[in-house]
């Protein structure tokens, strides 16, 4: 081969190596893998709903056991040990569980993945996780859920509070407690994201 043709074919590999060519194919797998990693931020969130949901139900419980049970001068300090004790629970559960919950979704989200979807459904998810109208959609959506909730709050009070009053008066009869004067129930718990 002479040298022209070493360099005519040499400046056409590095011509042709410029071009943008087509990735190579993905497997199911390397997908649904992608879909997990993508989806990691919702994962999180999910753990940490998972672990604060305890804490938030004993704070509610610890809540009525402060207007009942503790003294009015101790109050404030209990509720103060009780807040930096739920805290503290709180951070390290949420580490704890949010650390699991990234081990464990790719064997078990990015599995159900792989089993459910065609590759091809797998290649539109993502396109759809990375478009930027669903990235539009998630920053929108937590001010819709909250328009949603308060007006759901809202339009349902007036048939829910009754309801509410007669549950806590059923409760306190079963519990063997006095009655309470009506006092306004609280509203119906919010939806979750």
């Amino acid at each position: 081969m002479s040298m022209s043709r070493v360099f005519a074919c040499s400046a056409l590999a590095l011509a042709l190596g410029g071009l943008a060519l087509p990735a190579a194919a993905q497997s199911k797998k390397e997908l649904a893998q992608k879909i997990v990693q993508i989806q990691q931020p919702a994962v999180e969130a999910l753990a940490r709903s998972i672990a604060e949901q305890p804490a938030a139900q004993l704070m509610q419980e610890a809540g009525q056991l402060l207007r009942t049970q503790v003294p009015e001068a101790k109050r404030q300090a209990a509720a103060q040990a009780i807040e930096a004790d739920v805290k503290k629970y709180a951070e390290e559960a949420s580490a704890l569980v949010r650390e699991r919950a990234v081990k464990l979704s790719p064997g078990t989200l990015g599995t159900a993945l792989e089993e459910k979807f065609s590759e091809d459904e797998l290649k539109q998810i993502i396109a759809w996780l990375e478009s930027p109208a669903y990235k539009k959609y998630q920053q929108v959506l937590p001010e819709v859920q909250k328009n949603l909730s308060q007006k759901l709050v809202e339009d349902t009070r007036p048939s829910v509070e009754p309801k509410i009053r007669t549950l806590q008066a059923n409760i306190r009869k079963h519990l063997g407690l006095p009655e309470q004067p009506p006092a306004p129930a609280s509203a119906p718990a919010k939806p979750k994201k």
